[in-house]
């Protein structure tokens, strides 16, 4: 399906040529019959070749109800800009036009009507230079008379070419709908309307609306049941008897897939800078704001309450004054409290990691902002992702921690980092994990450097702890080992340890003795147990200091 929204100043025959085209009355309300104006959206929809189902949303051109026009052309990607051949080029149409500028519409089809009632070129050139300087440049023109009929074929060619230009969104994205309509239906329940513009909906479907989920009962597009329907598409929405409260201006999300925020940095496009309390306009619903400018183009809005925005929204910033508008450029939908230098943002993850430094994927997906593919040197975490250029400084500064053993989550609060994880992913040699902390090159994790201290202050010379004291201190033979690689210890077998330097001392007492020599006579001379001597002089072996001749008696090499 394609969804198309008209544009234009009031009683230039928008709804005229809506019912030209579908065959359709979009002015459902017996007021607007009466005074002969469009008041609340109107909906019709025909099929159009090549592209098959077209949906109309038909929307007021009087300026008292500007709120609602453009609660109808935010969501809707096409438009039909209408102007009159019998009228001058009028205040609502250059309001309309700029708003579809402001919201960046490029796709849609410039109308003339009324062309049985005055000669169309003036009007036609004259909002064709109009158009020429706004996002629609470049869009056809057709002349058409809504009473007669004359150019209706045409316009339908021209809107089958248009549509067919329009690329398909994704089926499988996260549903937001905004509701531009609600009501009650008696054995149904509560039924909302909308543009879906990307996404499915199907019955069984839940949705949320401020943190409150509701269940799809039923899907309905152009006046019939439907057992899934994909965006872009009109659809009314059974949500059953028990529906959360849901108004015009919520919007129906895919739970837990959007962040709901009442702070957003933008790029305004337009003439001069925003009030200091401007309307902010975007899908069906309006909020007021507090603009606060953060740089050339640039501006900070908070808003009077959240809404699910998303990386590259397009909105409407707008003066209630003097109804000047602005084009809204969502760049960051959850700013930090102070703002950054979104000026050097080119929509690239680089440029998204640059600027954020340290943080969770999932939230970049909430946020629609771009993160694939990462750029090469990012550091993952789990969920989390650093920016290439932090984590060689990251990894300095731990390293610069960790000249004693330091716990993950210790070492994340000294480095400013969210979560111990972080810690655990930059650990990289010279750096490891021990006991659970990270040590540096030197160092040790706590319990083994006070074990290797206590064990410093009960040995001398060449006496060794009993198995049972290195139970009591904790240290198995893992553990041996790694106070044997700090240099802690000297270990000679398993479970034989000695103070470091034990063996540099045996040579020196070795040397005393007449070469070659036994083991007693080494063991007598070192004035320790066989249990240690046998062992130590194995070592002395090992290492090339000592060598152990046919007879069983050794020499200093």
């Amino acid at each position: 399906m394609h969804v198309v929204a008209t544009a234009g100043h009031v009683d230039h025959g928008k709804s005229t040529l809506v019912r030209a085209l579908t065959g359709q009355d979009p002015d459902r309300l017996a007021e607007e019959k009466r005074r002969g104006l469009t008041i609340e959206l109107g909906y019709c929809w025909t099929t159009v070749d090549p592209v098959g189902e077209v949906a109309f949303v038909d929307v007021p051109g009087h300026e008292r109800f500007v709120t609602t026009m453009l609660s109808g052309v935010g969501p809707v990607p096409v438009a039909m800009l209408v102007v009159a051949a019998d009228d001058p080029w009028m205040p609502q149409a250059a309001e309309h036009l700029a708003a579809l500028d402001a919201l960046g519409v490029s796709h849609g089809v410039l109308v003339v009507t009324r062309a049985d009632l005055a000669d169309p070129a003036p009007a036609l050139a004259r909002a064709r230079a109009e158009v020429e300087r706004t996002s629609l440049a470049g869009v056809p023109a057709v002349v058409v008379s809504g009473r007669t009929g004359a150019g209706i074929a045409e316009l339908r060619s021209a809107l089958g070419t248009v549509l067919a230009s329009v690329r398909a969104p994704d089926p499988a994205a996260d549903v937001r709908l905004w509701v531009d309509r609600r009501f009650h239906v008696r054995g149904a329940g509560t039924v909302v309307t909308g543009t879906l513009p990307a996404g499915t909906v199907a019955p069984g479907t839940v949705l949320a609306v401020d943190g409150a989920e509701a269940r799809v009962r039923g899907v309905e597009a152009l006046g019939a049941p439907r057992e899934r329907v994909s965006g872009v598409a009109r659809v009314a929405l059974d949500l059953g008897g028990h529906a959360p409260e849901i108004a015009r201006g919520d919007a129906l999300v895919t739970p837990g897939a959007f962040v709901a925020s009442a702070r957003v940095d933008v790029r305004l496009t337009g003439d001069g800078e925003p009030p200091e309390r401007p309307v902010l306009h975007v899908g069906s619903t309006h909020v007021g704001t507090r603009a606060r400018s953060i740089g050339s183009g640039l501006a900070r809005l908070v808003l009077d309450r959240p809404l699910p925005l998303r990386y590259a929204d397009r909105a409407i910033l707008r003066d209630p004054g003097n109804r000047q508008v602005w084009g809204v450029e969502v760049l960051d939908p959850v700013p930090e409290r102070r703002p950054r230098d979104l000026a050097t943002h080119d929509g690239t993850p680089d440029a998204e990691l640059r600027l954020r430094g340290v943080v969770r994927r999932s939230l970049l997906r909430r946020i629609g902002a771009p993160a694939e593919p990462l750029p090469a040197g990012t550091l993952v975490a789990g969920d989390w992702l650093v920016a290439p250029h932090l984590v060689a400084d990251l990894r300095g500064r731990l390293a610069a921690l960790a000249d004693r053993p330091v716990a993950p989550g210790e070492a994340a609060n000294a480095l400013g980092l969210p979560d111990p994880a972080i810690v655990t992913a930059l650990v990289a040699p010279p750096l490891r994990i021990d006991g659970g902390r990270v040590v540096g090159p030197g160092g040790l994790p706590e319990h083994l450097a006070k074990a290797a201290a206590v064990l410093a202050e009960e040995l001398s010379g060449f006496a060794a702890p009993e198995a049972g004291r290195l139970d009591e201190l904790g240290l198995d033979h893992v553990a041996l080992a790694t106070l044997h690689r700090a240099g802690r210890l000297l270990r000679v077998d398993e479970r034989v340890v000695l103070l470091p330097g034990a063996d540099d001392r045996a040579v020196a007492v070795l040397a005393e003795l007449e070469q070659p020599f036994t083991a007693s006579e080494a063991r007598l001379a070192l004035g320790t147990s066989r249990r240690v001597a046998l062992p130590l002089l194995a070592h002395l072996d090992a290492t090339g200091r000592t060598v152990r001749l046919a007879d069983d008696r050794r020499r200093l090499r």
